[in-house]
């Protein structure tokens, strides 16, 4: 009498004859002599497995956890099967330790932010584990790395006193921006209005020496008549003003005497 086993597609059966490993089948239908023989089937398709969350040290001792998740497949179901007794342990301990090698020389602050960094350390790391435990790991990925209760604390508070720090030079900045504009405008108002007040100055200095040079050009060009004329008009307001008194050089008498109105003047003045 023969015993039948079927082995399932992405899968591969180990036949093992009282007791001891004889063979590899793989998928399909398969006979084996009951009580003697045995087929013990090993999935071959790939598995997805999360690692507990665990502690690891960072190179300055601070204290973080670490959660990993990974795929893996049975590449050799005879050394997977025989050669260790619980396989994917085994590999999970050797992830942890690299892990921890890995996290262990950076800092904090670079573990963090460095997760893809460590992803492909890991991988290379554990590289293909075929002659050891008949798996390959087809992906490894730090899930999440979450620093002690005590470590968040003081990073919040270290967090706070930066942005605080950082406001408080933005603010000061602005204010130095602020008043560096408001003396720049002063600055330029003073210069504008000084500038405006000089080139007043220099328009009235230049209506001045334009009226001047008028009066020059106009005083070049008349005769002897026009301060014979200035001349009567002068005594004609004296003669209406209160003063009895004008003195004159003698040369002044004799020359305003030429003239008959002055003349005819100084004879009323002497008649009396």
């Amino acid at each position: 009498m023969l015993g039948v086993k079927i082995v399932q597609q992405n899968c591969q059966g180990l036949v093992e004859t009282l007791g001891k490993y004889s063979r590899s089948v793989e998928a399909g239908l398969h006979f084996y002599i009951p009580f003697l023989q045995n087929i013990q089937v090993v999935e071959l398709a790939m598995h997805p497995l999360r690692l507990a969350q665990y502690s690891v040290i960072t190179k300055d001792n601070a204290d973080i956890e670490a959660s990993v998740t990974l795929n893996y497949h049975v590449t050799d179901a005879k050394k997977y099967t025989y050669e260790n007794t619980d396989s994917v342990e085994s590999m999970a301990q050797l992830v942890r330790g690299h892990l921890r090698d890995i996290i262990g020389r950076m800092e904090l602050n670079e573990a963090l932010g460095s997760t893809s960094k460590i992803n492909a350390e890991l991988a290379s790391a554990i590289g293909d584990l075929t002659n050891i435990y008949g798996i390959n790991v087809d992906r490894v990925n730090i899930d999440e790395l979450t620093p002690s209760t005590e470590i968040q604390r003081a990073m919040d508070k270290q967090l706070t006193a930066d942005r605080e720090r950082i406001a408080a030079i933005a603010r000061a900045e602005g204010e130095a921006r602020n008043i560096k504009l408001t003396t720049d405008a002063k600055n330029k108002a003073l210069v504008e209005t000084a500038r405006a007040e000089a080139e007043a100055t220099r328009q009235r200095a230049d209506a001045e020496s334009y009226r001047i040079e008028k009066i020059r050009t106009a005083l070049q060009q008349v005769d002897s008549n026009y301060f014979r004329d200035q001349s009567i008009q002068a005594f004609t307001s004296l003669a209406k003003s209160d003063t009895n008194l004008v003195v004159l050089s003698k040369d002044d008498i004799t020359e305003l005497g030429k003239v008959p109105v002055i003349q005819k003047m100084l004879e009323t003045q002497n008649k009396k």
